[in-house]
């Protein structure tokens, strides 16, 4: 694919984990630019990065002078992009993408918004939430995921090595990095085998060994 790709990153986020692992599994190069979450209240908050996403978030991609938004809608775009190459995130046949679909949904729209730093922050500013507390919502909320996550892998003979199939799809790319947070968090996987048998053969892969959080040049 051709270069003149940026990514505004930060190597702690799982949204840009994932598209970190996408733009890996579509062979394109790209330039980091880090925005830190944390520091100085966080580098998202100022006018520069304002003025790219108005919602003060990452991940952000920048393509020439085109600007994507929104971690689904990145990946999404690098595999409809006519110059794409590199793996296919969503299958061609329209069930199949369907599921995919659906996987991906369910941990971008029901599991990770509940979890992410500006509810973590909102908690702790707005209802005195101390660290243990707000820990316990994200593995309450993670595990509530993970259980209809496993259960549709495990229900499916459409599950191979990965999510679906033997090839991985948009939704490795938003199930590993959501494995990471769990684990981060002290989240017990026992209860969850297809997940934990999907992450590792998963981070065996070096699309997804390049994405990692902690080989991230910014990684603190």
């Amino acid at each position: 694919m051709a270069a003149g790709f940026v990514l505004y990153d930060y190597w702690r986020s799982s949204a840009c984990y994932r598209v970190r692992i996408g733009l890996n599994l579509k062979g394109v190069c790209y330039a980091q630019k880090p925005v830190h979450l944390v520091r100085n209240g966080g580098e998202q908050h100022g006018a520069e990065h304002h003025a790219l996403n108005p919602m003060d978030a990452v991940p952000v991609l920048v393509h020439g002078a085109e600007v994507i938004r929104q971690s689904l809608a990145i990946l999404q775009y690098l595999d409809e992009a006519g110059e794409a190459g590199g793996a296919k995130l969503l299958p061609t046949q329209p069930l199949a993408r369907a599921r995919v679909r659906s996987l991906a949904l369910l941990v971008t729209c029901d599991v990770h918004p509940l979890n992410n730093l500006r509810v973590m922050q909102y908690l702790e500013r707005e209802f005195d939430a101390t660290p243990p507390a707000r820990e316990a919502w994200m593995r309450h909320w993670m595990a509530e995921g993970f259980r209809a996550f496993e259960a549709l892998l495990a229900s499916d003979p459409a599950t191979g090595l990965c999510c679906h199939g033997d090839e991985p799809t948009l939704a490795d790319a938003c199930l590993i990095p959501q494995v990471y947070n769990a684990n981060r968090f002290g989240l017990d996987l026992t209860p969850f085998p297809t997940i934990r048998r999907v992450n590792e053969h998963c981070l065996s892969l070096p699309a997804f060994e390049a994405a990692r959080p902690e080989n991230q040049p910014d990684a603190a």
